[in-house]
This record gives C-alpha cells, structure tokens and sequence, in this order.
C-alpha cells in the first residue's frame, strides 16, 4: 500500500498503476522528504514529477505545502491512476494545482515554458544512461536559479551526468537498493 505519509493529506491512501512502475517505498520517501523539508525546499516550490507513475512524489509534496505540481507519465493508465490520487489530495483539502500531462519526459520538457524548484526523475529501468542525460540537458534551461534536482534509480546505476546539463552533483544517498543522487544548477 502506498500512501501520503505526512502533511495535510498524511494518510491518504494511493492507487498503484497495475504494472510498469515500482513506487518509491514509504520507508525512502520518508527519509527523502525529511532532508527536503529539513533542507526547506518544499514551501512554496513549483515541483514537477518526472516519470511520476503514481504520482506519489508530487502528491507527497504538495501534502507538506509545495505551491503547484505537474506530474509526467507516458503511460495512459499510469496517468488515469495520477488523476484518480490527485482528486484524493483535493478530498484531503490540499488545494495547490496539479497537472498532469501524459507525455514523453523529454519531449514535454522541450515544449514547456514552466520553471520549477523542485524536480523528481525516476525512470523505468529500462530508460538508459544516454536518455537520463538527455532529459537533464532538457531541464536545465526549465530549473530555478537555486532548484534541486533528485534522481531514483537502481543502486547498481552509474550516476548522473550532471556535467553534460550544466548541473552539479550535491549529495548521494542508497536506500537499500535504491539511490537518490541529488543535483543544482551550477552557480
């Protein structure tokens, strides 16, 4: 079961897309989230969710007060689940916008003019080293000046090329078998 673990709509319990993704455990998120409201990058951040899947990284934080959230999935079912769990948090009384837009990661960077604060990237398995790299070049022109970037992926996955997108790694964090590498933009 997966579920928003705090803020507004701790609690909330979360629909699952039936295949195709590996939601963040609640144990990780738990731990992700405490070093981003420790670190105060959750008030008022413009968050967006990449490969968002549930969507349970942009709920979460908009739960604990991030001012807007757009949520990327490619997968039309994965994207109906996202609806579903947004209009639990607007049941739960979080207010903030969520969009979802059910796209190709990179492509939807191209196209968009947002900014955002704060971005979560965990890919399938199956995307590559090559297409990571391409969707941080894709982002890096969409980030704030002072934004961080958190990847998820297998800790067997080599990191990031923060350099290829003019980013800098910040810090590494493994959670059994799973990494979180967090980034910035390069002052």
């Amino acid at each position: 079961m997966t579920r928003i673990i705090s803020g507004r709509a701790g609690g909330t319990v979360l629909e699952v897309p039936a295949k195709g993704t590996r939601p963040t455990s609640d144990r990780v998120r738990e731990s992700l989230f405490a070093a981003l409201e420790s670190a105060d990058l959750l008030r008022e951040a413009r968050v967006a969710d990449l490969y968002a899947g549930s969507g349970a990284l942009g709920l979460e934080s908009l739960s604990r007060g991030a001012a807007s959230a757009d949520l990327v999935e490619l997968s039309a079912p994965a994207a109906a689940v996202i609806r579903k769990n947004a209009d639990r948090l607007r049941t739960a009384g979080v207010e903030a916008p969520v969009r979802v837009h059910r796209a190709n990661v990179t492509t939807y960077l191209s196209a968009s003019g947002a900014e955002w604060d704060l971005v979560f990237i965990d890919p399938p398995y199956d995307v590559g080293d090559d297409e990571l790299t391409r969707v941080l070049i894709a982002l890096a022109p969409r980030l704030s000046p002072d934004a961080a970037v958190i990847v998820e992926r297998a800790k067997r996955s080599p990191a990031p090329d923060w350099a290829a997108a003019g980013l800098e790694p910040e810090r590494e964090r493994t959670y059994g078998d799973t990494t979180m590498w967090w980034g910035r933009p390069t002052a």
